[in-house]
């Protein structure tokens, strides 16, 4: 996983690059399976002027829309920053295998950080999480942007 994790997540930190250019939270996603990736996104919500469209509910969709299939197992999706409460219950009803994570995200991350909702009993599916893998890179993306931000 080390190095085939370490590749897919620095297509994601590409992507999250991409929003970021266009005043977006830098955040990117993308979803393999099979070694292939068959959906991708990076954050939207300010130019697309939608609160759903977090990089992580744009790479299901898009999966979602190439497999022509609102399941998908079988599938990690890579995120460059741990994923909010939204996002990770979308992962759940998409039986995503996988999720990978670059950074914590303190304040609204919901796998490690905070609720920890891929280990509740309520769910009928369970995610498995890996996390750090580029963390710093990660991190420096984020944490650049809202530096510049505040110049």
């Amino acid at each position: 996983m080390a190095e085939n994790g370490e590749s897919w997540m620095k297509r994601a930190l590409r992507l999250a690059q991409q929003a970021a250019g266009h005043g977006e939270v830098p955040v990117g996603a993308i979803i393999v399976r099979d070694g292939r990736v068959i959906g991708e996104g990076y954050n939207q919500p300010i130019s697309s002027k939608d609160p759903t469209a977090h990089a992580e509910i744009i790479a299901l969709r898009d999966a979602a829309n190439n497999e022509n299939n609102y399941r998908l197992p079988g599938t990690t999706l890579f995120v460059t920053i741990e994923p909010c409460t939204m996002c990770v219950g979308a992962m759940i009803h998409a039986r995503v295998d996988t999720v990978v994570f670059g950074a914590k995200e303190p304040k609204a991350g919901a796998l490690l950080s905070n609720l920890q909702l891929h280990l509740q009993d309520h769910y009928n599916h369970r995610l498995n999480v890996v996390d750090g893998v580029l963390e710093r890179e990660c991190s420096v993306v984020m944490s650049d942007f809202f530096k510049s931000r505040r110049v």
